[in-house]
């Protein structure tokens, strides 16, 4: 339930609101927004009888009728904006996170991180611990690609994003990057779930590859619960009959969480289509259906990938997306991030 404080209600009002729904066995939230202040509460809702509305300060509860409390548009109007390292994430800017599938080496790392930054991107994505369908292929560096992402993150200045696949890699990813992703096959791994907001740090939080959006802005809402509000969705395609692209990008789905959501929600074309032929038209389609981001794929020799070399872009296909991308920018009300 929402419990809405009035606009001019004093912080000691707020406080003691708080902690009556903290004795009636609530988890709370308080979100101040532009027009109101509200108190999230997540609990048994037959808890409460009509005396918290009497409570000084309080101007009505709200009931929230979703499954999911925490991160829906009813809890909170405005949208959420994501602060990494200066750069936001959410609001009318774009965020372009880039970088190889896996980080391979020290020097196939910084060639890739210069050419983000000089494409003009924002984050620097790479793999450490690589979850693949075949035990057969490239697991990933761990523990040393993470030292890496530290080490070029340092010398470029780019922030940094990798994927943590169970509570080991994220307890060792902590010290060494920006945002932690969990990825597709994590999305309803409930106890990472609950250790990533345990964190405190940037989630970005990919769709299952067979999720409903409601199952998806649950497994949001596990990380929420934890206390970090700090939470990026991410569309990276279903899996449906079509066997052409490697997932079927549901675009839809982008105004539709926007919808019920305050989260930023970004798009992964790489992964959705596995053909960097059809990264730029996704990406375009992606902004003009209210994205708040990309996170792409890109490699400094796309041949020599040890995985997912088909989908990423070569160094000069990454400049040609930002100067499209840029050309579309004012055409949906947007602009890059700085």
């Amino acid at each position: 339930m929402i419990v809405v404080m009035n606009i001019d209600s004093t912080a000691k009002q707020i406080e003691a609101v708080n902690k009556q729904l903290d004795k009636l066995g609530f988890k709370t939230h308080i979100i101040r927004g532009v027009n109101r202040i509200v108190i999230g509460a997540v609990g048994d809702r037959q808890a409460v009888d009509s005396s918290l509305e009497q409570m000084p300060g309080v101007e009505r509860v709200v009931p929230i009728m979703k499954p999911f409390k925490l991160v829906s548009r009813e809890l909170q109007e405005e949208n959420s904006i994501i602060d990494v390292r200066g750069i936001s994430i959410g609001g009318d800017s774009i965020v372009i996170i880039s970088g190889p599938c896996a980080v391979e080496s020290r020097e196939q790392l910084l060639a890739a991180a210069r050419f983000v930054k000089k494409a003009g991107a924002h984050i620097l994505r790479g793999g450490a611990y690589k979850p693949r369908t075949s035990p057969y292929s490239f697991q990933g560096l761990e523990e040393k690609g993470l030292q890496l992402l530290k080490e070029v993150s340092l010398e470029t200045g780019l922030p940094t994003i990798t994927e943590v696949i169970d509570e080991y890699s994220l307890e060792r990813a902590l010290n060494y990057v920006d945002i932690l992703q969990i990825g597709a096959r994590n999305m309803q791994n409930f106890r990472l779930l609950k250790k990533a907001g345990q964190t405190g740090k940037p989630i970005l939080l990919k769709r299952g590859m067979s999720a409903t959006i409601e199952e998806w802005l649950m497994a949001a809402e596990y990380i929420m619960c934890e206390g970090n509000d700090k939470i990026i969705l991410c569309e990276r395609g279903i899996r449906t009959f079509e066997t052409y692209t490697r997932n079927t990008l549901d675009l839809s789905a982008v105004p539709l969480v926007k919808r019920l959501s305050h989260l930023p929600v970004i798009v992964d074309p790489s992964h959705a289509t596995g053909d960097r032929q059809l990264v730029l038209p996704m990406s375009q389609a992606a902004i003009a259906a209210g994205a708040d981001g990309l996170i792409l794929e890109m490699h400094p020799e796309p041949g020599k990938a040890l995985c997912d070399g088909a989908q990423s872009l070569d160094p000069g296909e990454l400049v040609r997306l930002m100067e499209q991308l840029h050309k579309m920018m004012p055409a949906v009300g947007r602009y890059m991030a700085q």
